[in-house]
């Protein structure tokens, strides 16, 4: 057993881990990134973000080639060979993985690939995937060790049918119809690859909306497409069982709205949301402490109840964003290079992939409603939007949460193609305390979606040039 040692151990290589990891060799720490992975990346890479996303270029390649009709174009029904496009996605990811692993040698950081555990709160123990083990020494360690799929235990039924988020990026299959339970964002976002892939895909939520806590004015501009795409959208509705027979995976709902009580589906998707992963990590030989739900307990900087052991990313808490991680991993480092640094974002991005995007940031229409807080509503429908009706899709909508007396703008939402693209403007409003006037005046490109966010602020005071509002009193 060799025994080593790091000025700074990272633990986990997300987007979180190898930021801070990265930002730490920059300012001259000595640097070990603990990782299962032959490189950096995470399951935002691996198993997330990236590959997800890649296969919903694809679904939007395969959305848009249906829809040319509409313009007197019109091709040959798409052929889809799985198995490259499998490749394509696991190339992408090999791309991305492959250049953080040249980052990391570059910038020195010690990477090893293996499974970190605390001895102590100065000591890792190290397994490697072939079984041999090892010590390393830090004075000071980073948790980032992320979080991994929610298992209800009454849906793990042992069948190779019932996938979760990582085995349906998988595409063992495609199935002729897939069940996906839970109408979030990855719920929906999936649920869209496999519905342009061919598959009938029917979603349950149990709640009376998909993607709960967001706005409804912002769903339910997704919702009528998602109903239009999809097989079934099933709200107030619960999973009460799954048994798997001969052809598929019996499953028996229980609500109000439900008209057919059991189906069988080829696949089903479960996709309840995720938890941290915070056991088996040793926490118990040090004084690092997690609630309930297993997150880790942390102050402004992200330090846990051990002086010399941080946490960030999922671990740490909501919103379980890989931006987020990225940001905390990088404040990290600072608080412990001696700066003077606070987590304290004002707005922290949110970005649904689905057709249409949603995206928001700051406060929304739903927490000020909760907190009591007076806002006014500037919306800018993207019917009106001469960009948005040359591309087919005027459904859209922009709006700005502003301040009444001051006009700072204290939140934004967007839904549309792009508007994950288009919420960065907001996020930099709110962090600069923007007010309304300071978007108006900024002149924006024409014809673009951006003038959207514009003329939400023009609206604000009665004044955008492309719809008519009364002015302000």
């Amino acid at each position: 057993m060799s025994n080593d040692k790091a000025q700074l151990a990272v633990i986990g290589g997300g987007p979180g881990g190898y930021a801070a990891a990265f930002l730490a060799a920059d300012l001259g720490m000595q640097v070990s990134l603990i990782d299962l992975e032959p490189n950096p990346g995470g399951v935002c890479l691996y198993r997330g973000c990236i590959p997800s996303k890649a296969l919903l270029h694809a679904a939007k390649i395969l959305t848009e080639s249906k829809e040319a009709a509409e313009l007197g174009i019109t091709f040959s029904k798409p052929k889809i060979d799985l198995d490259k496009l499998r490749d394509w996605k696991s190339g992408v990811v090999g791309k991305m993985t492959g250049g953080l692993g040249q980052l990391s040698k570059a910038r020195n950081i010690s990477f090893i690939e293996g499974r970190a555990t605390f001895a102590d709160n100065k000591t890792l123990q190290i397994e490697t995937r072939g079984g041999a083990t090892s010590k390393l020494s830090f004075e000071t360690a980073i948790l980032a060790t992320g979080s991994l799929p929610a298992v209800i235990p009454a849906f793990d039924i042992g069948s190779e049918r019932v996938w979760n988020s990582t085995s349906a990026l998988e595409m063992r299959n495609i199935p002729k119809n897939l069940l996906v339970i839970g109408g979030g964002y990855i719920g929906l976002e999936l649920g869209t690859v496999y519905s342009a892939l061919g598959s009938a895909v029917s979603v349950v939520e149990m709640t009376s909306g998909l993607l709960p806590g967001a706005d409804r004015d912002l769903v339910n501009i997704l919702a009528k497409r998602v109903e239009a795409m999809f097989h079934a959208v099933m709200l107030d509705t619960k999973v009460v069982s799954m048994k798997e027979e001969r052809g598929g995976i019996r499953v028996v709902f229980e609500g109000d709205k439900v008209t057919e009580k059991e189906q069988v589906f080829e696949n089903v998707l479960v996709s309840v949301g995720r938890t941290p992963n915070s056991k088996n990590l040793g926490l118990e030989n040090t004084k690092v402490e997690t609630d309930a739900r297993g997150w880790v307990q942390v102050d402004a900087q992200r330090r846990t109840a051990e002086p010399n052991i941080y946490a960030i990313g999922d671990i740490a808490g909501e919103p379980m964003l890989a931006h987020k991680a990225s940001h905390e991993g990088r404040m990290a480092v600072e608080a412990i290079a001696g700066h003077k640094v606070a987590w304290e974002p004002r707005a922290i991005p949110a970005v649904v992939f689905t057709d249409p995007e949603i995206a928001w940031c700051g406060l929304t229409e739903n927490e000020a409603k909760k907190q009591n807080v007076a806002v006014e509503v500037a919306r800018f429908p993207w019917a009106a939007s001469g960009r948005a009706t040359t591309l087919g899709r005027s459904d859209g909508v922009t709006k700005l949460l502003i301040e009444p007396g001051s006009q700072r703008v204290l939140g934004m939402g967007i839904c549309g193609p792009g508007a994950g693209e288009l919420i960065a403007e907001g996020v930099l409003a709110v962090e600069m305390a923007a007010v309304a006037d300071d978007i108006k005046l900024s002149i924006h490109p024409h014809p673009t979606l951006s003038e959207t966010v514009m003329e939400s602020a023009e609206a604000f005071f009665g004044q955008a040039t492309h719809i008519y509002r009364p002015k302000r009193k």
